[in-house]
């Protein structure tokens, strides 16, 4: 038979978490679904440390972590800081009604200032990822998967680069169950600088993390695009000249076609009589040469001479020389016609040789990158004040700064506080989730004291920045190279 006094007392024992919507009930000496917030001694405490970025001395100078500035402060929120307190660890505002964690009070230059940091519970948020390469990743609007469940989808390519959209409300909470969480999870990965594994629906299989080239069918990437087809013809068209009497840059996008092209009529060069497939758009410039793909210059074309649609006989002669290349150089070939002005395999001279292997050295390194946005909604806001809106409105007057981990965002304009932050400049494992499912991430407001009273912030719950530092689960970082302003 139970023992009806000792199931009360263990209840008893219980702590019931209320930092977001699924309220946990907490064993002692357990963490709730999230592993942010466990029961201590039957205090709800926060498990993870507080970060705190610090100026460090290196090579006898200070540098700032995270924010940017200079010695003599111009009046702008991005002086020289000791200390600041990152929403990191900082824990949250909700259910809405309560003050921000943390509302630091610190000086600098002679002005005071007010910091006032949270955690934020997005279930409105997103990734951007930014994929550099040519390759055939799958087209517009198709769906981006995880195991099997859709997280995003392809958005517009652009200089490039592939761009992928992924999480959203409607992932997180508009699908199935497993969709959400699986959502969620992906999303927190690749927020945390981790590597994830997505398929494409019609496309390729690639592998994503931050500031990490991506794999592309098992294949790492290895540069990209030094520009379009017709870009490459315009910066090293006078390179060519009298070397070469055509060159094809093979292209996915604008294929170009050097003695055609502007920049070869400027050089004088004779038009060399060959037609490439596709749809001609201006001279020595051709769009839809080929079907997207693999291949040479992200087409699905392995010989180059598969696009060539005839040489004209009243024009090409025998002997002309003909390089076909693509945009990263990473394809190359060289040709002579014969008699019969058939294009054949040859050697390729020093001197082409040479403007081949510079455009490669000009393709920059290819990367994955991945910023995080979000809209801080009514709980941020009223973390800092008793009337958000005054929030907004400062934060676009730029009274306002407003960052991520110490990491500087981009506020986008219109409505709300919509903003976007790169994670590689952010502190690593910024980012936590709750099984909502939702995002947490850190954001920061700092404002003079003057304006934070103006907009009706939380004075009485304002804390000095000394204060702060004596807390007992506080890790205290450095300089990030990534973020800007932080060298």
């Amino acid at each position: 038979m139970t023992d009806a006094l000792a199931v009360k007392d263990k209840d008893a024992e219980l702590v019931r978490c209320d930092a977001c919507p699924v309220l946990c009930r907490i064993r002692p000496g357990k963490t709730g679904a999230c592993d942010r917030y466990a029961n201590v001694a039957g205090v709800l405490t926060r498990v993870d440390p507080l970060v705190v970025t610090e100026q460090a001395a290196v090579q006898g100078r200070n540098v700032v972590p995270f924010l940017a500035g200079s010695e003599a402060w111009d009046g702008q929120l991005m002086a020289p800081q000791p200390a600041f307190v990152t929403g990191i660890g900082a824990g949250t505002t909700y259910p809405d009604y309560k003050p921000a964690p943390f509302i630091v009070a610190s000086e600098h230059q002679g002005i005071d200032m007010v910091t006032v940091v949270t955690e934020g519970i997005f279930s409105y948020c997103g990734l951007k990822v930014k994929i550099d390469t040519d390759r055939y990743l799958g087209p517009e609007q198709a769906a981006v998967r995880v195991n099997g469940e859709a997280i995003g989808h392809v958005t517009t390519m652009e200089y490039g680069s592939q761009m992928l959209s992924l999480g959203g409300v409607h992932h997180l909470t508009g699908g199935s169950k497993k969709e959400g969480t699986t959502t969620c999870d992906a999303m927190l990965k690749l927020a945390n600088k981790q590597a994830v594994t997505v398929t494409i629906d019609g496309g390729s299989e690639v592998v994503i993390q931050a500031g990490k080239a991506p794999i592309v069918n098992g294949t790492p990437e290895q540069r990209m695009r030094v520009g379009c087809g017709s870009a490459t013809i315009g910066i090293f068209a006078k390179q060519w000249h009298g070397h070469v009497d055509e060159v094809i840059v093979v292209d996915d996008h604008i294929t170009g076609v050097l003695s055609e092209h502007q920049a070869g009529r400027f050089l004088d060069m004779p038009l060399a009589g060959i037609r490439v497939r596709g749809r001609k758009s201006t001279p020595g410039r051709y769009f839809q040469v080929a079907e997207p793909g693999l291949g040479w210059g992200g087409t699905n074309v392995s010989d180059p001479l598969d696009i060539i649609e005839k040489i004209d006989a009243a024009t090409a002669w025998p002997g002309m020389r003909l390089l076909m290349v693509s945009t990263t150089g990473e394809h190359s070939a060289w040709y002579v016609l014969d008699d019969q002005l058939k294009p054949q395999p040859a050697e390729m001279p020093a001197p082409i040789t040479k403007v081949v292997e510079r455009i490669a050295e000009n393709c920059e390194p290819s990367l994955c990158t991945v910023l995080f946005m979000a809209g801080a909604g009514g709980s941020l806001r009223a973390g800092v004040t008793e009337n958000p809106v005054r929030l907004t409105i400062s934060v676009k007057d730029r009274l306002t700064r407003v960052t991520s981990g110490g990491a500087p965002v981009f506020v986008w304009p219109g409505g709300g506080i919509t903003y976007m932050v790169d994670v590689l400049a952010m502190p690593d494992n910024s980012f936590g989730y709750v099984p909502t499912p939702a995002l947490v991430a850190p954001i920061e407001f700092t404002m003079t004291r003057e304006d934070y009273a103006a907009l009706g912030g939380h004075m009485d719950h304002v804390v000095r920045l000394e204060d702060v530092l004596r807390e007992t689960r506080l890790t205290r970082l450095g300089p990030n190279s990534l973020t800007p302003g932080a060298a």
